[in-house]
């Protein structure tokens, strides 16, 4: 089913306003709560679905199978990928949000909204592209944006409770003097650690799209702006499902979590010269999941003939990605720290007496 916000003041469409948090029209500039338009939304859907006898058990049945919808605006149709949630209809523009996949098990639970806006967006990655000292001249220019696009990216996140135990072989080691002699004297220790940790709302990303790598860098999200999930947020960007579930993730966030407490145990011995672990044995266990969207700007940059993709975090602007290297740039950075330290060794050579090369 496609769902559009119409205002009710002049009847055009609104999207969600990442700077007020609201709907918003561009038509009149009426604005309204998210709760306040979902609950009159909710009201006229269960009207709609009364009469046409919808079946939401059926829609997510079938939901893919069903790729194509239709503008309520202009009528057009609208082809997706299976995996899309909302997006805007090419042909008026129309901000459109598919609430028969965000039904069943496909329905979130939780969203962290957009803060930045796409004027924003723009904004900061430009002024990134300024800081790369050893970038091309051209790229730092960031002329050259090819597009940006919103999207609320699917996201589990877990809560976790970490046991781990270990058992290991310390020393400690004493050298003193006693006449002509010198000695070494070692002592050594049986240590043993048990920590049970937990961890609440470890995120990782569960679309098949986006890269691994990249999300994790997007890191960290600020939690105290998690909402209960309402479509309404999704309007005017672009949202995805997710392509795993919290079972298929699983491995991949108990690896990340296995590091943590394995971190945390050798943090607690501390104090000896050497540490000798004779077993160490961490078992993570999953308390909840909660599936989540968290919103990303991705950015594609042409230069020089090529793509590049980076990646900002739509509520705080943090930017990740790989930029293209100058050689120019390169080559005269090896050369001005080849020449600082020649000069820091003729220096030492004066001061000490020794010879100059």
């Amino acid at each position: 089913m496609v769902v559009q916000y119409k205002c009710p003041d002049c009847g055009a469409d609104m999207v969600f306003d990442s700077t007020s948090g609201k709907l918003h029209c561009d038509s009149c500039g009426n604005e309204m709560n998210i709760d306040e338009m979902t609950k009159s939304k909710e009201n006229k859907d269960s009207r709609t679905y009364n009469n046409t006898n919808y079946k939401d058990e059926e829609a997510h049945q079938h939901q893919e199978e069903v790729n194509e919808y239709h503008c309520k605006n202009c009528g057009a149709t609208l082809i997706t990928d299976k995996d899309t949630t909302a997006t805007t209809c090419s042909f008026c523009g129309a901000a459109v949000v598919l609430s028969d996949r965000l039904s069943g098990n496909f329905a979130p639970s939780l969203v962290i909204p957009f803060s930045i806006n796409k004027e924003q967006a723009q904004a900061a990655f430009k002024k990134w592209c300024k800081k790369g000292l050893l970038t091309p001249r051209g790229f730092m220019s960031a002329d050259r944006i090819k597009s940006i696009t919103g999207i609320y990216v699917p996201f589990w996140l877990y809560d976790l409770n970490g046991l781990g135990s270990a058992d290991a072989t310390c020393t400690k080691v004493r050298t003193y003097t006693r006449g002509d002699y010198i000695y070494t004297e070692t002592d050594y220790f049986h240590v043993y650690r048990q920590v049970s940790l937990n961890y609440m709302k470890v995120p990782t990303d569960a679309s098949e799209k986006m890269n691994d790598g990249m999300m994790d860098k997007l890191e960290p999200y600020h939690y105290q702006d998690l909402k209960e999930f309402q479509m309404p947020y999704l309007a005017g960007y672009l949202a995805e499902k997710y392509n795993y579930d919290d079972k298929d993730l699983f491995p991949r966030i108990e690896e990340r979590v296995q590091r943590y407490v394995d971190n945390y145990i050798d943090q607690t011995i501390s104090g000896y010269a050497t540490t000798s672990y004779n077993s160490k044995d961490i078992n993570i266990r999953k308390k909840n999941a909660w599936y989540a969207l968290f919103p990303v700007w991705m950015v594609c940059y042409d230069y020089k003939q090529a793509e590049h993709t980076f990646a900002m975090n739509g509520q705080t602007g943090k930017i990740v990605g790989k930029p293209p290297l100058s050689a120019g740039k390169i080559a005269a950075w090896f050369s001005a720290v080849s020449a600082a330290a020649f000069l820091i060794i003729k220096l030492i050579a004066v001061l000490t007496g020794g010879p100059i090369l």
